[in-house]
């Protein structure tokens, strides 16, 4: 499936992004540290944070369809830059699954998220920190 996007930059360090599909439109700016006023997502946050968001997705789905109770989730990411050459270093992502089910299902749930294509797009350099919680509601 191909899915396009059209963005165009709207200043030095601002770009408009369209999702075609659905027309849904996001800007991003440079962060702070490089150049921006960072009072938008930047880039590299967009890219971190589609990591809990993807993990998220597919937890949810995956308990949809094996008839596991799953209230809702709820999930950090910190994003650690690198330098030369500039990159993200290192993402901490934590998730917080509101659920009552076992131990062996939770296990299946977080096995669901690792799963996620976002996931497996990431360079390996990448240091990955994640926890996963349960929390009852």
């Amino acid at each position: 499936m191909i899915v396009r996007t059209i963005g165009e930059t709207t200043g030095t360090t601002t770009t408009r992004i369209a999702h075609e599909p659905s027309g849904s439109v996001i800007e991003t700016m440079a962060p702070a540290d490089n150049g921006g006023e960072g009072l938008l997502f930047s880039p590299t946050d967009l890219c971190a944070t589609s990591l809990g968001a993807c993990g998220s997705t597919i937890m949810s789905m995956y308990a949809a369809n094996a008839g596991i109770k799953l209230e809702g989730i709820r999930f950090t990411v910190e994003k650690e830059m690198s330098a030369n050459p500039r990159r993200i270093g290192k993402l901490v992502v934590q998730y917080e699954l509101v659920t009552d089910c076992d131990g062996t299902e939770f296990k299946k749930l977080i096995n669901a998220g690792k799963s996620c294509p976002l996931r497996h797009s990431l360079h390996p350099d990448i240091v990955l920190d994640e926890t996963y919680t349960q929390v009852s509601k």
